[in-house]
């Protein structure tokens, strides 16, 4: 096995692999928008529950400032009618009441911060799913694209490149030996080009034999001058 028949069959394990566990986009995009909508809905419940919980504990708290105060109302009486046996008992009572008041006025503190909270994760999600929105498009055509390449390079793959390889260098020999047979053919031959070039050759070479003709002609009729005088 050749390392490219290697590599073919690593491909083809990885890419079936990436397929095997590509989810559809759309599909995805859409659950995971639901489950950040289904997520919102929690938020939402429960600050509705804290609220609720809050006019709850609003409730009680005015009741157990009302008691306190008015517990403070009976001991100035008893105290105003020398009862302080009375007064201390009523003392005690606004004590309690008022502790309870103030245990209360905790949890209203603990409760607003956590409505607080609340109310920033709510905003914090709408952003978020009104982002996805507006990016489910673009990211469902990213996730088909992403599947059609994968796809492709699957198709791609199927194939083993060993022969294809082999094919195109064998078509391309009988290309070679298919021009070799045809300038094998043109060997030898001289074309109307070719006549015209030597024709054109020769009439140079009797120009040039003419003038050198001439030169000597006048060279030797010029010695000849010399000699007689």
């Amino acid at each position: 096995m050749s390392i490219f028949s290697r590599m073919t069959d690593i491909i083809q394990s990885n890419l079936n692999s990436l397929l095997d566990k590509a989810e559809d986009p759309e599909k995805m995009v859409r659950l995971i928008i639901q489950e950040m909508e289904e997520t919102l809905v929690e938020v939402r419940t429960t600050s509705a529950r804290a609220i609720a919980d809050k006019k709850e504990l609003g409730r009680r708290y005015e009741m157990l400032t009302a008691d306190s105060q008015e517990w403070q109302r009976k001991a100035e009486l008893a105290i105003s009618k020398s009862r302080d046996d009375l007064a201390k008992s009523a003392l005690n009572e606004r004590n309690k009441a008022q502790e309870s008041a103030d245990a209360v006025a905790s949890e209203l503190t603990v409760l607003d911060e956590t409505l607080a909270k609340l109310s920033e994760d709510i905003a914090a999600l709408q952003a978020k799913i009104k982002d996805a929105k507006a990016r489910q498009n673009a990211i469902i055509v990213r996730g088909q694209a992403a599947q059609t390449r994968l796809g492709v390079r699957r198709q791609l793959s199927d194939h083993n490149i060993d022969d294809a390889i082999n094919r195109f260098e064998h078509y391309e020999r009988k290309m070679d030996d298919l021009e070799g047979q045809i300038e094998s053919y043109d060997m030898g031959q001289k074309t109307l080009a070719d006549e015209i070039r030597e024709l054109e050759g020769d009439d140079a070479l009797e120009a040039e034999l003419e003038a050198l003709k001439a030169s000597v002609a006048k060279t030797k009729s010029g010695d000849d001058a010399t000699a007689q005088h």
